[in-house]
């Protein structure tokens, strides 16, 4: 299956207090750990690691703003606490408690459109469909 053009609103979306804000025409997700070594006296390498916090940042390209949202007069530059919702074949991935750390823009008069938004999330959860 060959699926080619911009994802429906159903794929990829800002939403805030369960509304969809924007669309997303693509992102990427990138989860870092910081993680520590356990070492033992006498011991050449570490015995144990320990999971440390977790980091997601994810960039996304090309948000639209839905037509609801620019009616109420969204500003990408203030949005906050909002979740990045991906909607996958056979399951949900949820960005959750996100906060905006770039904006960078392009676009026509009068569109409401940017071009990349970079987002750290404090939660990422996968539920099925």
């Amino acid at each position: 299956m060959n699926v080619t053009g911009f994802p429906t609103s159903s794929d990829i979306y800002l939403e805030i207090d369960g509304k969809k804000v924007a669309v997303v025409q693509s992102y990427t997700a990138k989860t870092t750990c910081t993680s520590q070594t356990v070492e033992a006296f006498g011991e050449d390498e570490p015995v144990a690691t320990i999971p440390g916090q977790r980091t997601h940042v994810l960039e996304l390209t090309r948000l639209y703003a839905t037509d609801e949202a620019i009616r109420d007069g969204i500003n990408f530059h203030d949005l906050a606490d909002f979740s990045l919702v991906i909607c996958k074949p056979d399951r949900k991935v949820i960005y959750s408690g996100c906060q905006w750390s770039a904006i960078g823009e392009t676009g026509a008069l009068g569109a409401m459109v940017v071009e990349k938004i970079t987002v750290v999330a404090t939660k990422r959860i996968e539920t099925t469909v």
